[in-house]
C-alpha cells in the first residue's frame, strides 16, 4: 500500500470526488464496498480512509491480502478453528473474520480468493454469522467487509473464475481509484510531498525538483502508479547527494520512453497485445475490455454502460453478441 498520508492526496477533480465519495460510503451503512484500480493506484489506503471515517473507527482493521494465505489454510486463518478440527489442531484458533468483529475487513486481491472461501463468504455476508472449522454452533460478527481488486472483475466471472452471486454482493457499492497518468499534475503534487516525507527520514533539504525534472515526470505514463514514484524518489533519497532533483537522476527507462515518445502500456490492458496473434485478434480483445470496464463501472446496466461508452443500447448489445459477451 502507498503511504502516503491519512487520505489520498491530490488537486486533480478525479481524486475530489473520490475522496467526497469515500467519506460519504465512510458514513453509510453499507456492509460492502469493491474498490477497483490499478496496482499501486492506493487501494489499501483509500480502504483506511472508509475505516477510519465510519463509525468503526476506533475498532480493528484487518488487512488480509488474498494471495498471500495458501489455499489449504485460508479457511482455518480466515474462520478460525475448533480444537481437534484436524491434525495440529491442538487448541482452539480465533480466525480473522472473529478477531475484527465491529470492525472492518479489507480483503485486497479478492479475485484470489479460493473459491471454496468465496462461498464462504458469501454465506457470512448474507447471515452475518459464520463457523470454526470444526465448530457445531456458527458465530455471529458485525464487520464491514472492503474488498479490492486490480482485475475487471466481471470479466472474471463471465470467465468462470469468480462467484457471480458474490460478485454482486459486493458491488453494491464500488468506488474507482484513477490511474496516476490519468491525474494531470498530482504526480508533482505527490511528488512534493514524497520529497518533504523523506527529507524528515533522511535527515535531507532536497528543495525540490529542477523544471526539466518535473516536466518529465509530468510526461511519463507512470505504469507503476503512485507506489512507482514513491519508489523512484526513495531510491534518489539513498543514492544521490544533489539538493534538488535532476534529470540525470532519473533512471533510463523513464529518460527514454519520454524523450522517444514511446507509449507504456498500462496493466489493465498488456493482455489485450501479448494474448492475441495478430492485429483483428488485438482490436477485439481491446473492444471487450472496454465493454467489460464499462459493464463493471455501471454494476451491469447496460444502459449505463452504453452512455459510459458513447453508444446506443441497441448498438452495446450488437457489440456484446459480436464479442461473445
Amino acid at each position: 500500500m502507498a503511504d502516503y498520508g491519512s487520505e489520498l492526496i491530490g488537486n486533480d477533480p478525479k481524486i475530489k470526488t473520490l475522496r467526497q465519495l469515500a467519506r460519504r460510503v465512510a458514513r453509510s451503512a453499507a456492509r460492502t464496498v469493491l474498490i477497483y484500480g490499478e496496482t499501486g493506484t492506493g487501494k489499501g489506503l483509500l480502504a483506511r480512509m472508509v475505516h477510519q471515517g465510519s463509525r468503526r473507527a476506533d475498532k480493528p482493521f484487518l488487512d488480509i491480502n488474498c494471495a498471500a494465505i495458501p489455499s489449504g489454510l485460508m479457511e482455518s486463518e480466515f474462520f478460525g478453528h475448533e480444537k481437534g478440527a484436524f491434525t495440529g489442531a491442538s487448541e482452539r484458533k480465533i480466525g480473522l473474520v472473529e478477531a475484527a468483529n465491529h470492525g472492518s475487513v479489507f480483503l485486497d486481491e479478492i479475485r484470489e480468493m479460493d473459491p471454496h472461501l468465496q462461498a464462504k463468504l458469501l454465506s457470512l455476508l448474507d447471515t452475518h454469522q459464520f463457523r470454526r472449522v470444526g465448530a457445531v454452533k456458527s458465530t455471529h460478527v458485525d464487520l464491514r467487509f472492503i474488498a479490492a481488486t486490480n482485475k475487471v472483475l466481471l470479466s472474471e466471472v463471465m470467465a468462470g473464475n469468480f462467484r457471480e452471486d458474490l460478485y454482486y454482493r459486493l458491488q453494491v457499492v464500488s468506488l474507482n481509484i484513477p490511474a496516476l497518468r490519468e491525474r494531470g499534475d498530482d504526480v508533482l503534487v505527490l511528488a512534493q510531498h514524497f520529497i518533504e516525507r523523506f527529507n524528515m527520514a533522511f535527515g535531507r533539504d532536497i528543495r525540490g525538483l529542477d523544471p526539466e525534472t518535473a516536466d518529465i515526470l509530468r510526461k511519463y505514463p507512470w505504469p507503476g502508479n503512485v507506489r512507482e514514484l514513491e519508489n523512484l524518489l526513495e531510491r534518489i533519497f539513498i543514492l544521490e547527494d544533489e539538493n534538488i532533483i535532476l534529470p540525470r537522476h532519473l533512471p533510463d527507462r523513464i529518460l527514454r520512453t519520454v524523450r522517444s515518445g514511446a507509449r507504456v502500456i498500462p496493466p489493465a490492458a498488456e493482455g489485450a497485445v501479448t494474448a492475441s496473434g495478430g492485429f483483428h485478434d488485438a482490436t477485439a480483445e481491446f473492444q471487450r475490455g472496454l465493454v467489460m470496464r464499462a459493464l463493471q463501472q455501471s454494476g451491469g446496466n447496460q444502459q449505463d454502460a452504453a452512455s459510459l461508452l458513447h453508444l446506443s443500447r441497441h448498438a452495446l448489445r450488437h457489440q456484446m453478441q459480436k464479442l461473445g459477451l
